[in-house]
Formats: C-alpha cells, structure tokens, sequence
C-alpha cells in the first residue's frame, strides 16, 4: 500500500488514478481503513497544476485521511487539474468542487497602488473562482492561457535576477519547468524557481552547517530562521528552505506583473458572470505570525477594510473567502460582520502550498464557521459535482 501512496505523485495522470483505485480496493477489502468523514470541508487545495506537494488523486487521498467530507480544488491560473480531481473524488467517494486563483489590477479602482491582499504587488489582488461547473472548464483555460503565458515570460526574467543574486545558476527549461505540470495545463509560480533553487542549494552544500552559513550570506535572511532548519525528513527540509526563501528572497528578485498577466478585476468579474461561477476576494488580513512559515509580518487591508467591501460590492464580486487558522479572532468577527453588512457570501478554505500544512485546521471546527461548510455544498449542489 505504501507504494500506491508513493504512485499517487506518479508523472502521469493514469498511473495517479491507478493507484487510488488500487487504494480503494485496499479499503474496500478492508486492509485500509479511511476514517468517517466529519463533516468539514476544505475549498482551497493547491496541487501540483499549481505548487504543492499533492497531485489531484494525492489531495483526494488525503483530503479524506483528514475526515473531509468535501475538498475542493482551486490552483493559481489553471484548471487542468479539475478533471482528475473530478475522477479521483468519485473514486473514493467524496464529492468536490472547482475553482481557480488568479492574481487581478485593482489600478482602476480607489485601490490604486495600496496594498491589498497580494504581498508582492500593492494594487494587485488574488481573487478566487468557485464553484466553476466541468460545462465551463474550456471557457476558463481560454482565459487562463494567455496568463499563464504572460507569467512564464517574467519567470523567466525573474530566474535569471535570482541566479545573479545567489550566483547559482538556474536554467528556467531544464531545472523549473520540469518541477511543474505546464504541459498539462499547470502554471508556474515564484514557488517553483525558489524549489529549484532549494534543490541546488542542497546539492551544493547539504543539509548541515555549510547550508546554513550560506543562507545566512544572502540578504534578507535571518539568523533564527535558518537555526530552524533541521529536519531529518528529506521532503518536509525541502518545504522548510523553500518557505524560508520565499519569506526573505522574493521581493528581492520580483518582476511587477504587466496587465497581460493581471488583467483588470472587472474582467474576472465578466468571466465569473459568464461562467456562472462565485468570484471571491480572499480575506488577507495584517499578519503579525505567519501560519504557513512563508510570509512576514505585515499590514494587509485591515486599515481600510470597510472602503475595500464597499469597493467589491460596486464591482459585483459578492463574495469573501478566509481561513479560520490565519488570522485572530476579532479580525474574522469583523470580516463577518461585514459580509452581513454587504450581503457577501462566505467561503473558507485552507490554501495546502506544503506537507506541514492540514488538509482542515482545527480553527474551522468551530461551531461559529458552520456557515462555511454550508457554502461549501451550495457550490457542490451548484456544479453538480456530487459523486
């Protein structure tokens, strides 16, 4: 059974769905015991068509270990995962939903040039697709191909900044393309270069000491966080340094997005609207700790959280996503109080970019985020994805 799990990142898509049905019959047999599903949902897992450590059948597989009873798929620029999300969901039974993220200019709004939700690019915001049917998936890489495009061409000005800085040289063909899924429809991301870069690193000079002095050479990485690069797990050392360099490294070497990649929010409201499909700003908020060790202490929208809703409203996007482990308390009774206010619908997910991060928190067991997992099946019932 190990080696099913192993093959559930197997290359292809067909070895993938091979072994979960194989893992399936295990459980079916009753040599593999899936715990009852719970009654909580997850609408934001990466897979490996964005960055993460899990292809769609490996998400499915341990969306359900973590006693999901729905999981949903949203990947940065790219649906190409969803079909095999799709197949995976039905084979163990679980039903899913779909949706994409993408980065959008807010410059033509109030939002012009102050920072929102996006850490690399004030006047820039993420913003999520759900609860897109499999009827609309053509019509959604049509509009996600040509960013994808747009973005490969600055990754690859990007990956060349980053070898002058480190003066390691990365070759953006041979070593950052092949970590990902382009040819299948995937997207590349600043996640991917940083891995490259991390397996280089490690190459180079190990996993000990002679790692850590030379981390602590480059600009912008603290002393305390390499101290914490320790370890034994191959898989969980890479996650680490690759967290560690993207909260240090990637304004160092970041390439403002032209509007090619980001095209003007009010053109994801117009595919939102034409693929009947629920359009959500995600909900930042200030960070005072990050939870997924990749980010650093910083101001979000909190200072000016309400002209934000009132800005969202006039747009049309009527809905907001946030994670109940991300943010404090008071921070999430206001974006509620807020969403009541402007009739905006709430969506929640854990964004799964590493190993070390859970399929659920426990934060959205709380009884006060039921609300969320009733969204989550309205948007089930929506696509008709049920298995």
């Amino acid at each position: 059974m190990e080696d099913f799990i192993t093959k559930l990142n197997a290359a292809s898509q067909a070895e993938r769905l091979e072994a979960l049905r194989a893992l399936r019959l295990h459980v079916e047999k009753g040599d593999l015991t899936i715990p009852s599903p719970d009654g909580n949902t997850n609408n934001h897992i990466h897979t490996t068509f964005s960055f993460s450590p899990y292809s769609p059948s490996a998400a499915i597989f341990f969306a359900c270990m973590a006693k999901l009873s729905a999981a949903g798929i949203i990947d940065h620029e790219s649906v190409g995962g969803v079909p095999e999300f799709r197949e995976a969901g039905r084979i163990m039974g679980i039903p899913t939903t779909a949706g994409f993220e993408l980065r959008v200019s807010f410059e033509a709004t109030p939002f012009a040039g102050r920072r929102v939700n996006n850490p690399d690019q004030p006047g820039n915001a993420y913003m999520t697709v759900h609860g897109l049917a499999d009827a609309h998936l053509d019509e959604a890489e049509l509009f996600l191909k040509p960013i994808r495009k747009a973005r490969g061409e600055r990754n690859r000005l990007m990956c060349a900044r980053l070898s002058a800085i480190t003066g390691i040289e990365l070759d953006y063909d041979r070593e950052v393309l092949p970590l990902s899924e382009i040819q299948h429809g995937g997207s590349v991301t600043e996640r991917h270069i940083l891995c490259a870069l991390s397996m280089k690193l490690i190459e180079n000079y190990g996993k000990g000491q002679v790692l850590q002095e030379r981390l602590k050479s480059y600009p912008g990485i603290s002393a305390s966080a390499v101290a914490g690069l320790t370890e034994p797990d191959a898989m969980l050392f890479l996650f680490d340094l690759i967290g560690i360099l993207k909260a240090s490294f990637v304004e160092l070497f970041y390439i403002p997005a032209s509007p090619a990649e980001c095209p003007d929010v009010r053109d994801i409201v117009r595919f939102a609207k034409s693929a009947d499909a629920v359009l959500a700003y995600p909900y930042l908020g200030d960070i005072l700790s990050s939870v997924t060790g990749d980010k650093r202490a910083q101001a979000f929208e909190d200072a000016y959280l309400e002209e934000l809703f009132q800005t969202l409203a006039g747009l049309g996007i009527g809905a907001i996503s946030y994670m109940p482990a991300r943010n404090t308390r008071p921070q999430l009774e206001r974006v509620r109080e807020l969403c009541d206010k402007y009739e905006m619908l709430q969506i929640s997910g854990e964004d799964i970019n590493s190993p070390r991060q859970p399929f659920i928190s426990e934060a959205s067991k709380d009884p006060l985020f039921a609300n969320l997992r009733q969204t989550t099946w309205k948007l089930i019932r929506h696509e008709g994805s049920t298995p």
